[in-house]
């Protein structure tokens, strides 16, 4: 099977310079649906599924592969490969953050730069790094979802998306995380919970473009520790939710062009 089968790839624009778009964990391309057309114009866009999500291969994911992020990346190596893409802008939101800067560091000459949108290395806290909870919160969290899939979707989607559950973007995030497979979103969430790529995110030298979307404002903070940069020259943009699509669809656009023109390095 083809990547662009496998991954469910749907491309779009007029621009010849590839941005691709990767979605974060319980949900799918169709995230990127008021940011993506933005870009119409100027930019060749992707968008596709992470294996296991969406539109792609639900076969295709094997529980000992997947038990890395390494995985995730390689598959956007294998959509850069099969298209023959060079000079990519990859945006990542989350957990595709992180996916698109591992992804850097394996096919870095293929990509000339990154746009980070609520990124975190690694979500547990540990001594002065802050990644927003303690490893027994997240332990509990995970063990609330193997006990009960639904009750834990909607408890945790509106804690994501910075809104009551009687919001629009929580009654979607929660319809996309039901959409997707039970195991495999269970699987890929202690793969994405208790993942610490701080170390990686050290080694990452592409231009990049940050913003930190969170209630607590841990985003900025966590990905500020793990590069150990102080108060550096990276770029952060202000907002709500994680998944604040007003925020993403109107502000990121402006934003995220200038991770095409060489941004700031990360």
């Amino acid at each position: 099977m083809s990547a662009t089968s496998k991954f469910h790839v749907t491309e779009a624009g007029s621009g010849t310079t590839p941005l691709i778009f990767v979605h974060g964990y319980g949900c799918d391309q169709n995230m990127w649906r008021f940011v993506a057309p933005s870009f119409a114009d100027s930019h060749k866009t992707l968008c596709y599924d992470l294996t296991g999500m969406g539109g792609s291969d639900i076969k295709a994911y094997d529980l000992d592969r997947y038990a890395k992020l390494e995985a995730h990346a390689d598959d956007l190596g294998a959509i850069l490969s099969e298209l023959d893409l060079n000079d990519a802008v990859i945006i990542g939101h989350s957990v595709g953050a992180t996916i698109a800067c591992l992804a850097a560091l394996r096919y870095g000459d293929r990509i000339k730069a990154l746009g980070l949108i609520a990124p975190s290395p690694s979500f547990i806290n540990d001594g002065d790094y802050i990644g927003g909870f303690d490893r027994k919160d997240v332990e509990q969290l995970l063990d609330m979802m193997e006990q009960n899939f639904f009750d834990w979707t909607q408890y945790v989607t509106p804690l994501i998306a910075g809104q009551d559950p009687a919001g629009e973007t929580s009654g979607e995030l929660a319809q996309s995380f039901c959409r997707n497979d039970p195991t495999i979103s269970k699987h890929f969430a202690r793969v994405t919970f208790l993942a610490d790529h701080r170390e990686d995110i050290a080694r990452v030298n592409h231009p990049a473009l940050h913003g930190g979307w969170c209630l607590d404002g841990a985003p900025y903070e966590r990905w500020r520790s793990a590069r150990n940069r102080g108060d550096g020259p990276l770029p952060t943009h202000d907002g709500t939710g994680e998944n604040d699509r007003r925020d993403q669809g109107i502000s990121w656009p402006t934003q995220l062009t200038s991770a095409d023109r060489a941004a700031t390095p990360i």
